[in-house]
Formats: C-alpha cells, structure tokens, sequence
C-alpha cells in the first residue's frame, strides 16, 4: 500500500503559512512555493541510493558517496505544476523534466489529457509528478495513469497540500505510488476547493482569475 508522507520541517510549514495568506501577492506566492519545492525535494530524495567511491582530497585518498541507481524526472501537472519545477531542480539539476497537460470535461468533470510529453527513458527513470494541491485526486489519477501508459514504473507524487479525501482515492487508484504533502487539511468544500487550502495554486501563481 502506498505510504503518506506528512513534511513537518519548520520551514515547510512556515512558508506554507504565508503561501495560505490571502495577502501574499503573486510575485512573493511564486518565490515562497519555489522555495518550499525546493525543501520538500530535499526530503523527497531522502532515500536515494549512494555508491562508493574514490576521490582525492587535497591531504588525501578518501573513500566517498555519490548517488547511484535510477534517475530522475520531473513531472508537473499543467499548468500550477509548473511552479514547483525550478525549485527541484535547484537541488537536482540533472533531472529531466516531463509535463502532464489535463482538462476537465464540463460536463462529467472527469478528466482527460490533451497533452503528454516524457522523456524518452522513462521507463528507467524515477518520476515525481507535482502538483500544488491535491483536492478530489482525480486529476492526479489520471497524470499517473497517463504515465502508466507511457511505461513509467517507479513513480512518487508531490504536493503543498491534500485534502484527506484526494489521499484515499489517489492511494486506493495507484497503491504503489507513496504521497508527499507539506500539509493535510482538513477537507474539501462543496465546491470541491481544499479547507482551508490556499485558495486556486494556478491563478495565484500567474496572475490570472
């Protein structure tokens, strides 16, 4: 079953708490969720494998650890996805960087990709799809069913904050995809928005209603 990863690093939620605040204008709301990425990637890599190996020091010979086994990519959910990548890749540079592009019919509110774009290997590679909120997980369902498709295997998924109603349906659709989230609120309203959350991530990120 899939693991839920609760950060509870001071300055994730410090951050987080001006990123909620309704009078955090865009250009610091861009600066703090960049920030605040680049914090939970640290966390997120906690457990990548290390090999040893040899280096000279100035005085000596010294037996070291760099990173081994799978490599990395990043994928954003478009569009609010997209605010996070920067801050990753500060920390992990040479990841590669995927994008999910998902719509929601009018209708149904199911929702359908009109674009996908992976890196070659992504079979080989470990994914972290991203995405500021996770509200009802159906979007995140369907980024990772996308993924899926395309091959990928080894895939975590990363997020500001979850209701705990998304958690379940996204934990239950991919048990094998263990979720990170700086905070768990409390609940989704009836109009489907995060309590108390931090408002629409995409509009306060670029500007737009």
């Amino acid at each position: 079953m899939a693991k839920v990863h609760v950060f509870d690093h001071p300055l994730i939620q410090h951050k987080l708490t001006f990123i909620r605040d309704v009078n955090t204008g865009t250009k610091e709301f861009r600066e703090l969720v960049d920030e605040v990425a680049t914090l939970m990637a640290y966390e997120i890599t906690r457990d990548l494998p290390l090999q040893e190996v040899d280096v000279q020091t100035p005085v000596s010979n010294a037996k070291s650890q760099v990173l081994a086994g799978k490599k990395l990519g990043i994928v954003p959910i478009l569009r609010a996805g997209i605010g996070m990548v920067d801050g990753m890749l500060k920390l992990i540079p040479a990841a590669r960087v995927g994008h999910v592009g998902l719509f929601r019919d009018p209708e149904t509110l199911e929702p359908h990709e009109y674009f996908v774009k992976l890196p070659s290997d992504v079979s080989e590679r470990e994914l972290i799809v991203v995405d500021p909120m996770l509200a009802t997980g159906g979007t995140a369902v369907e980024a990772i069913n996308s993924l899926k498709k395309r091959g990928a295997k080894h895939i975590k998924f990363m997020c500001l904050v979850a209701a705990p109603e998304g958690v379940e349906v996204l934990t239950e659709a991919h048990p094998d995809v263990d979720v990170y989230i700086a905070a768990l609120d409390e609940k989704l309203n009836d109009h489907g928005y995060i309590v108390p959350g931090l408002g629409d991530a995409g509009d306060r990120l670029f500007g737009t209603k």
